[in-house]
């Protein structure tokens, strides 16, 4: 159904890949648009964002709490922005990638 495009990002001018499991992601959130920005720019954005008080009126928001874990698929450990429960398997991000696309 969904297939992978290449967008131009409108901060950099940069080619990046819209990928199918992304635009099914958007889909599901009930999102119209297509993302504008390259994951780099949205990335330095969203840092800028909650870097601190902005001039706009922007609210400071602290940096993420992350918590220790053991991927389920690979046996590395790695930090995750949830505490997980251990009733459900956590992945590293390498491994989430692999699963998330199944």
């Amino acid at each position: 159904m969904f297939a992978d495009k290449v967008l131009r990002c409108r901060e950099c001018g940069a080619d990046f890949v819209f990928t199918a499991g992304e635009q099914q992601f958007f889909a599901l959130k009930g999102l119209l648009n297509e993302p504008g920005r390259c994951p780099s720019c949205r990335a330095a954005r969203r840092a800028a964002r909650e870097g601190g008080s902005s001039a706009d009126g922007g609210s400071y928001r602290p940096p993420r709490e992350m918590h220790p874990a053991v991927c389920a698929q690979c046996g590395l450990e790695t930090r995750v922005p949830f505490l997980p429960r251990g009733d459900r398997p956590v992945y590293c991000s390498t491994c989430f990638d692999q699963v998330r696309v199944r």
